[in-house]
């Protein structure tokens, strides 16, 4: 199948694509790298009247640091940010999620905003976001509105995004001492979807870990330092509070315990690893 008819707008400023997402509203949608919504176009799924293409705005294509955060522009791809020289260092976890989203060719196309956007429950980057606490910036005519990712992802691509925002700059904390992070999943082949994947970060008092592939969106349990069959348990109640459900990748059975063990390892894996 080939998209419904639609009229294509390419801005050339930030404050040009808010402007127009004011105006067209619902029947709009950003195009940034494109690689999963063309597909979404394709099969109509979606049929905007308006597809924005913030692609060249030069305002939005921006990788940079704070002193909390790693700040990522709508229009940054995923390769710009994946082959930065210092980024294991900046942000650990999401150096290690990147090899395993889809190809490089798809990385060197699609955009992390994007991702933040589309808000599948699989992918690695929103995933990564929420383990780590991050943040995304919503940009409209009426100004800016930050909100936590814990707060953003609310659904099977559904998010706290209005139809007049656009998603400007999602911020990734950067790596604190005395944190340890580890990412990993499983999934069919590589590159594929994830059929479940886990990010920890582990801490002297604390342990986070992030499922995503599993549920409708991805989520986040916290406990205290604890282990062995604490630890077991704790997972375990997570694994079941997910709501897995079979589908044909794999049954709900076989995603809780791809929880009970990628979850088990991937804390462990951070536990035993050098401080940044």
């Amino acid at each position: 199948m080939k998209p419904q008819a639609f009229d294509y707008a390419r801005p050339d400023s930030a404050e040009e694509a808010v402007a127009l997402l004011h105006d067209a509203g619902e029947d709009a949608r950003i195009l940034a790298g494109g690689q999963s919504l063309m597909a979404v176009l394709n099969l109509r799924l979606a049929q905007p009247s308006v597809l924005i293409d913030i692609s060249r705005v030069p305002d939005l294509n921006y990788v940079r640091t704070t002193d909390s955060h790693l700040a990522i522009g709508a229009a940054a791809t995923q390769g710009s940010v994946e082959w930065r020289a210092t980024l294991s260092r900046e942000v650990p976890l999401l150096a290690q999620a990147f090899p395993h989203i889809s190809h490089f060719q798809i990385r060197n196309r699609g955009t992390v905003c994007g991702s933040v956007a589309h808000a599948d429950p699989s992918a690695e980057l929103p995933l990564a976001l929420l383990a780590l606490g991050g943040e995304v910036v919503l940009r409209s005519r009426r100004g800016r509105r930050v909100v936590a990712a814990e707060d953003f992802f609310q659904g099977m691509l559904m998010t706290a995004r209005a139809s007049d925002e656009l998603v400007e700059e999602v911020r990734y904390p950067l790596a604190r001492r005395g944190l340890r992070y580890a990412f990993d999943e499983f999934s069919g082949r590589h590159g594929d979807f994830a059929i479940c994947a886990v990010a920890a970060v582990v801490g002297p008092d604390s342990i986070r870990l992030a499922v995503g592939g599993v549920s409708d969106r991805p989520r986040v349990r916290s406990w205290s330092r604890i282990g062995g069959a604490d630890l077991d348990a704790a997972i375990n109640d997570f694994a079941w509070e997910l709501g897995a459900k079979d589908d044909h990748h794999a049954s709900a059975r076989f995603r809780r315990q791809l929880v009970r063990h990628l979850g088990r390892a991937a804390i462990e894996q951070a536990t035993h690893k050098a401080n940044p």
